[in-house]
């Protein structure tokens, strides 16, 4: 009797669902694992598709999308009220690769998106139009957004003809759709050979998706009410809980995989890790990878830098004349793209710490505050400067650290978003804060290791790849004085060790090229690939 193992059948069309792209829309990491991914999978050759909202800030004609001469209506029933509601198609294929993979993305056009300026909240200029859209609140239909986008992917490829080997969904916006398929009738069928895979980006709470209004849930979606009411976590209809029979389901890293599984941290996810450990659901971890290519100090011109310089050679001449750039127009206000309070002085030698990102208690930056306002009256000889937005209260709190006479020429806040402004401050820094109450993964350690910025993190979820003393600085407690000391320590190895600072810098940007390329990770990508296909084989 033969005992090979079965043939794995190959993966050569993919398709994704996501709610984020990089340079289309953009609110998270989510946009650059779902570009990345795809343009890694069609550079080993494959056929990939992406398909995501065409959201009311996106002009598709500019973005190189042309309109598919394909129009349908999508059944989004309401409780008691038949609905459907109309869809077009933008499509725009990128340049093909040396190994003739493909790559296409699909925006789904209806007037439920371009209604929307934002990709998840309300805008200061919503809430203009109507005081109960909030600034920075979630958009009131997002399950309904949800929804079109989940049932309209699948009748765009039933329409172009495509039955994809597997189907990738990122993150709670598309968790629901392998139910979906494998419950309605017709989907059933046309989708039998397919296989689903559910990445979770974020399971904290409010990230999931939820919703509580189970009759609306059962109605919108189509699914049978018991799989609703079967699919509950703390009362709430979860989509992450509902794929889990029908998907092979991973997150973003291996150690948050394990802390949802494993430890008193999955408090903050609701304990969806153990509910899925209950149902014997194994939840794979893989760490997200990046391509260094894209930040690339080297090649300063796209990344719009003002000089080259190269960490990983240990040639950093570039990275000074970055930093006197940034605080020119720092000095001047020449920064129209973000409210800028307070400036830095212009004071060479001096250790520059940095932080871009999202103004939150989750991204620790409440943590960060109580740091601040104690080092800096401590030690004199340090620089911060911070860009990003988010909660009111803590940009209040930075704003008024930064305006205050005590600090003047050494904290600056820049607040808002712009990726070229932020490549400028990673290119400039030190050191590059993460204090992140929890972190599925984390890409800006990457994306500051590979422009000579140090990361100082909490070591907890992805950001355990940083290697303390060795690739960055970590602590362990979430605690404004853990973040001080590690501070502290950064500070001290950049006074007395300047060579272990620099040999710190190339052994980051060598673990990341050894380990964490999109083209290294793909291999554990098409893993979860084969393994969702033999569910259904």
């Amino acid at each position: 009797m033969s005992t090979a193992s079965p043939k794995k059948t190959a993966v050569n069309n993919v398709w994704m669902l996501t709610r984020e792209y990089d340079g289309l829309a953009g609110a998270g990491g989510v946009k650059d694992v779902a570009r990345q991914l795809a343009e890694a999978l069609a550079r080993s050759g494959r056929k990939v598709s992406v398909v995501l909202p065409r959201y009311g800030f996106m002009d598709p004609e500019q973005l190189g999308f042309a309109p598919l001469d394909l129009g349908f209506e999508i059944d989004m029933d309401y409780v008691a009220e038949p609905r459907r509601e109309y869809v077009r198609v933008f499509a725009k294929t990128e340049k093909p690769t040396a190994k003739k993979g493909a790559l296409a993305i699909y925006l789904i056009d209806a007037a439920r998106y371009l209604e929307k300026k934002s990709v998840y909240t309300y805008t200061a200029e919503d809430e203009a139009l109507d005081h109960f859209h909030h600034q920075g609140s979630g958009h009131f239909d997002y399950f309904a957004m949800n929804v079109l986008l989940q049932k309209a992917a699948a009748a765009l490829m039933i329409h172009l003809g495509e039955r994809p080997d597997i189907i990738h969904c990122h993150d709670g916006h598309t968790a629901i759709l392998p139910a979906i398929l494998r419950e309605t009738e017709g989907f059933r069928h046309y989708f039998a050979k397919t296989g689903c895979v559910v990445t979770i980006h974020n399971a904290g709470i409010g990230y999931h998706q939820e919703v509580g209004d189970l009759p609306f849930a059962e109605a919108i979606t189509g699914l049978p009410g018991a799989l609703i009411t079967n699919n509950l976590l703390g009362g709430n209809f979860d989509p992450f809980l509902v794929a889990s029979p029908y998907a092979t389901l991973n997150t973003v890293s291996e150690n948050y995989a394990r802390e949802l599984r494993e430890t008193d941290d999955d408090e903050l996810t609701g304990f969806l890790g153990h509910r899925l450990l209950a149902r014997g659901v194994v939840l794979k971890g893989v760490t997200n990878g990046i391509n260094p290519a894209d930040f690339d100090p080297s090649k300063p011109k796209a990344l719009g830098l003002a000089a080259a310089f190269n960490p990983a050679a240990g040639d950093l001449a570039g990275k000074t004349k970055c930093r006197q750039s940034l605080i020119k127009d720092l000095t001047l206000h020449n920064l129209k793209t973000v409210r800028q309070a307070g400036t830095l002085d212009e004071r060479p030698g001096i250790p520059l710490f940095t932080f871009v990102g999202r103004l939150s208690s989750q991204k620790g930056v409440d943590k960060l505050l109580g740091a601040l306002e104690t080092l800096l009256p401590l030690d004199q000889n340090f620089q911060v400067l911070i860009q990003g937005s988010g909660s009111k209260e803590i940009e209040k709190a930075l704003a008024g650290l930064a305006a205050s006479p005590k600090n003047k020429g050494r904290i600056c806040l820049l607040r808002g978003y712009d990726q070229q402004l932020a490549n400028r401050v990673y290119a400039a820094g030190d050191f590059f804060l993460i204090p992140s109450r929890y972190e599925p993964c984390g890409l800006t350690d990457y994306i500051a290791q590979l422009f000579g910025n140090l990361p100082v993190v909490h070591h907890i979820g992805g950001l355990v790849k940083v290697k303390d003393g060795e690739t960055g600085f970590a602590y362990r407690e979430h605690k404004s004085a853990a973040l001080m000391g590690a501070m502290q320590t950064a500070l001290q190895t950049f006074r007395a060790n300047p060579q272990k600072i620099q040999a710190m810098q190339q052994a980051a940007v060598k673990t990341i090229l050894d380990n964490y390329t999109w083209d290294k990770v793909l291999a554990r990508y098409l893993s979860l690939y084969h393994e969702a296909l033999s569910r259904i084989q």
